[in-house]
């Protein structure tokens, strides 16, 4: 969680308990840019993914919240519960921000969520099994100075719909302003906790164990690797199997961009034996999880049945958030949960990422085309179909053609447009003609252009469309790229095109999900 940003906004007043804090409310009737099927607040200003996990049969989704504007500040836990990832019913609002002594303000910056199976912590009644204890970063300020940022601990009894912040908190103060958002996480071999944290403007990932989630001591440190142009944010640290065999450790960091105008998500590969993170490679560049401009702050859910491991990040950008224009009722959105596994490749192990398949289930086929040859010249292909909230999945086997191209909210004269070069084998992600993109000189500044060679001559795409959000999901989730669009018209067309030649689309299926979240 950035704190910087929020440091030029003047508190309007502290908050000091759960029913002094309004609970969000339903959307308006009508507004074009909130997504069908990602998720939102019911109103107010939403940023990162807090506290994930899936308890009492629901998952659990906290995430910074403004409970009374559309503006970051004031920032507590929102909550929303799902039985399936895509239908999500809000709930109050979970922990809030607080007056102290002393007259400053605490701020609940992020963090995470874990289930006190065995009541480590002595928090719950005997034989409680299902006690809820969530992690968050003390954001500290008198207004437009910072003073602290530290670890606490709340509590709850009832499956997260009311909290107890401890008593003792914090549980963990380093003395520093640049200390923050906590991932805690049960390591089994050793039977403990373990917290992963950031000292953000070091770069660096600071570990500690606990055995019962109130103490703890440090057992390590690693980073200053791959991207280091920005502050650390967000980590998180779990393990994956290896295709053919063993595991393999993937550590999660938000931060900088390439430019120092955006942001973006790195992951590294390595091993962890309870104490230290060892990464495969030296990481000298970064690897990045999203290609896109508006992908930040992804975390795990801990606890997913089966094994899953599922991961939901922020879709904006800290370089124009507070400017998009769909406020002044809200701002911010998640993207769709994607699982995570591990893919060889040519280039070594990835990490692969995929919409959940809960989301297609939720979906209605609308258009299935096995097979089309797409012919070059301004023509191009029409998807019959129309609409602002759909997947389209697609092969494309590129023949002689030099690019081509998919269409997606077309209208007159806008569209955002996904491009593939084939000499270059690279795909670009265009939104400077999308519609509104003049509210921030940063937001059509440069299109997003990432390398995806070709697998057997074939290019296969997801491609997740939904008013305001598009996600791209290249090569069976070995690539993806995420962007915020505003088109001003909504004639929602889709077209394709080919360039220099003819090219074969094969398999070609879109699925209407501008149902499939409603409960």
């Amino acid at each position: 969680m950035k704190h910087a940003f929020l440091a030029a906004f003047t508190l309007l007043g502290a908050v000091n308990s759960p029913a002094q804090t309004p609970a969000p409310t339903g959307p308006g009737a009508a507004d074009p840019y909130r997504p069908a099927y990602h998720f939102t607040a019911p109103k107010n200003w939403l940023n990162d993914a807090n506290g994930l996990i899936f308890s009492n049969g629901q998952y659990q989704l906290f995430y910074q919240y403004n409970p009374y504007s559309a503006d970051p500040g004031h920032l507590s836990w929102g909550h929303a519960t799902s039985p399936d990832l895509v239908r999500w019913t809000p709930q109050p609002v979970a922990l809030t921000e607080y007056k102290n002594a002393d007259g400053s303000n605490t701020m609940i910056f992020s963090g995470s969520a874990v289930a006190d199976k065995d009541n480590t912590s002595g928090l719950f009644p005997k034989g409680q099994t299902d006690g809820l204890v969530a992690f968050y970063t003390g954001h500290v300020e008198r207004p437009g100075v910072v003073l602290a940022q530290h670890q606490n601990l709340a509590f709850s009894l009832d499956h997260g719909r009311t909290w107890q912040r401890y008593a003792g908190n914090p549980v963990l103060d380093i003395g520093s302003k640049e200390f923050r958002d906590p991932k805690v996480f049960w390591y089994a071999p050793q039977q403990k906790w373990v917290m992963a944290t950031v000292k953000a403007d070091r770069q660096l990932v600071y570990l500690y164990e606990s055995k019962n989630l109130k103490d703890w001591t440090f057992m390590s440190r690693w980073g200053q690797a791959g991207n280091t142009v920005r502050e650390w944010e967000c980590p998180d640290l779990f393990e994956l199997p290896v295709p053919g065999g063993g595991t393999r450790w993937v550590l999660l960091i938000s931060a900088g961009n390439p430019t120092e105008e955006f942001r973006g998500q790195q992951y590294f590969l390595g091993q962890f034996d309870g104490k230290a993170f060892t990464p495969d490679q030296a990481y000298d560049e970064p690897t990045y999880l999203d290609f896109g401009k508006d992908f930040f702050a992804g975390v795990t859910f801990n606890d997913a049945p089966g094994g899953r491991r599922i991961l939901v990040g922020w879709t904006n950008n800290w370089a124009y958030a507070r400017d998009v224009p769909t406020g002044p009722a809200w701002r911010g959105s998640f993207a769709v949960p994607r699982e995570l596994s591990l893919r060889r490749t040519p280039q070594g192990l990835v990490l692969n990422q995929l919409p959940v398949p809960e989301l297609r289930q939720r979906g209605k086929q609308a258009l299935s085309v096995p097979k089309l040859t797409l012919k070059p010249g301004p023509a191009g292909y029409e998807v019959p179909f129309r609409g602002e909230a759909y997947e389209v999945e697609l092969t494309l086997t590129p023949g002689t053609a030099k690019t081509v191209t998919l269409n997606v909210l077309q209208s007159e004269a806008e569209c955002t447009a996904l491009r593939y070069d084939v000499a270059r084998q690279e795909l670009t992600l265009d939104r400077t003609q999308s519609g509104n993109v003049g509210f921030n000189p940063l937001f059509a500044s440069t299109v997003e252009t990432v390398r995806v060679p070709l697998q057997n001559g074939q290019l296969q795409l997801r491609v997740l469309v939904d008013k305001s959000v598009v996600e791209v999901f290249a090569q069976n989730g070995e690539v993806t790229l995420t962007d915020l669009v505003f088109p001003r018209q909504h004639a929602g067309r889709l077209t394709l095109h080919a360039d220099g030649g003819p090219a074969q689309v094969s398999g070609l299926r879109l699925t209407d999900l501008s149902a499939a979240a409603r409960l």
